[in-house]
């Protein structure tokens, strides 16, 4: 049987959109903290163009074979920030600057000054766009509470479980909301999960399961857990996080969540990891996403079929490494032709 194939975010943004997205900003610009404060997509007049954006990227990644399609954050200048700005607590005017993922880069951030508190879930808008646009279920992601507290600045709690809780039920009342409105593939994105393993094993799970807690039957939850956003296309050098977290990670989330997503193309994994997905599908990323090599068919097939002689079909799902923002349209539609035919040919 072919392998399900999904995408894990980010689309590449037609020139026509009113927004950047944070990774092709300059983080030493001098500008960058007025950019941050004014990038904002819900001003009525930009409406129509990212209805058109997100019709479009859904259509492509249904042409390039791709099963679960995402709305590709079409709306989103940072898919940590764009949700924060729904939630009470957040300061957008008054940027901390920060020392950013174990030292990877500096820039500004925005702070929390005060209790986190759900706004007006948003999520539910965006899936409808893309829902429409699509025969194929749409899966919307959004950040989870450690990445969220990684990517802003705490200026009211110094607590971190006290925040992480406090921004998990947050998240959930945007869960639950998405689940309301059709959605049935949800993903919590906790790529910090792998730059603080401890972190993560000592309350992070805990409170990814408080961010899903209440969701009916037949929503799929999933996670995506990869090892860091490099700065650029084709910087090898960028500090990435030590895939070997992912054996204890892997362990502790299988059977806490439906699906988990992992980098594997960057860094090829032992197949032993892969014994510990014993309830919990495994989403792998079989093309990079950070490298303008296209992967050929015939060199995806051969590393899924590696990961198959440990997993059984139906709990695999192929995947690009993370989301497809650096790469541009036509390497990105390559790419993910090149991972739905191996996909299809298994």
């Amino acid at each position: 049987m072919p392998l399900l194939t999904t995408t894990l975010g980010a689309f590449p943004k037609p020139d026509y959109v009113p927004i950047r997205d944070w990774f092709h900003v300059d983080m030493g610009e001098a500008n960058y903290q007025a950019d941050v404060v004014n990038r904002w997509s819900d001003a009525p007049q930009h409406d129509a163009a990212f209805r058109r954006a997100t019709k479009e990227v859904v259509a492509a990644q249904i042409a390039a074979g791709i099963d679960i399609p995402t709305d590709g954050e079409q709306r989103r200048e940072n898919y940590v920030h764009y949700q924060c700005r729904q939630m009470g607590g957040f300061d957008f005017t008054a940027l901390v600057r920060r020392e950013m993922r174990n030292g990877a880069y500096v820039t500004d951030l925005p702070a929390i000054r005060g209790k986190i508190s759900a706004g007006a879930p948003v999520l539910p808008r965006d899936w409808r766009e893309a829902q429409a646009a699509s025969p194929r279920p749409v899966k919307m992601t959004l950040p989870g509470p450690l990445t969220i507290m990684d990517t802003t600045a705490d200026a009211f709690y110094n607590d971190d479980r006290a925040l992480a809780r406090d921004l998990a039920s947050a998240l959930n009342a945007e869960v639950l909301a998405l689940a309301e409105a059709g959605c049935r593939h949800i993903q919590v994105d906790e790529p910090v999960f792998a730059r603080k393993p401890a972190a993560a094993l000592d309350y992070g799970i805990e409170m990814l399961e408080r961010v899903f807690h209440g969701l009916p039957k037949g929503v799929t939850r999933v996670s995506h857990m990869c090892c860091g956003y490099p700065d650029r296309l084709d910087n090898p050098e960028y500090p990435k996080a030590d895939h070997m977290v992912y054996h204890d990670l892997v362990a502790a989330l299988d059977g806490r969540i439906d699906q988990l997503s992992i980098e594997d193309c960057h860094c090829h994994n032992g197949t032993d990891l892969f014994e510990k997905f014993q309830k919990t599908t495994a989403i792998v990323g079989f093309v990079e996403i950070a490298s303008s090599r296209v992967e050929p068919v015939d060199e995806i097939r051969v590393r899924m079929q590696e990961v198959l002689d440990v997993l059984p079909p139906e709990r695999l799902i192929a995947a690009p490494d993370c989301g497809l923002g650096f790469l541009g349209r036509d390497l990105a539609m390559t790419k993910l032709g090149n991972l739905s035919r191996a996909a299809a040919t298994l």
